[in-house]
Formats: C-alpha cells, structure tokens, sequence
C-alpha cells in the first residue's frame, strides 16, 4: 500500500500529493540543503521545470542563467 504525504507550498495556492518514498528523499535533501521540506520541494520543482524548458543545457548552466537573471555576480562569491 502506498500512502500518500500532503505538502503545503510557500505560497499556499494548492496542496501536492506525493509518495512516502519522495517525501522522504526530499526531507533528507531538505536537512542536508539547510532548506524547509517545502523550500527543498518548490526548488526541485522549479528546476525540473526548467531542465524540460531547456532540454539542451545542463544543470550548471541553467544555475549560470538563473543567477544572471536574479543579477547575482558569481565572481563575487567564488572570488574569480
């Protein structure tokens, strides 16, 4: 039998169902990240989003985009 968790979003607009497996990678993922289950949860799904939207980058290159579209200068943080 596969039980179903309910996780609350941020944002509060719905509920997402998933399985007890995937609600346990994320809260593992979530401790280890230093992000709530729901952080932890909102922000894989943002990049699987974005990984189908660009299927022909890879996942450092999406992180390159978005930092550049949130103006986060990376020289800044890893010194170069």
């Amino acid at each position: 039998m596969i039980r179903i968790h309910i996780v609350y979003m941020v944002d509060a607009m719905g509920i997402v169902k998933i399985n007890d497996d995937l609600h346990e990678e994320v809260r593992k993922a979530s401790s280890v990240m230093v992000r709530s289950i729901n952080a932890q949860a909102e922000y894989w799904m943002k990049l699987g989003m974005l990984a189908e939207a660009n299927p022909t980058l890879s996942f450092n290159q999406i992180m390159r985009e978005q930092m550049k579209h949130a103006e986060v200068d990376i020289r800044k943080i890893v010194g170069d």
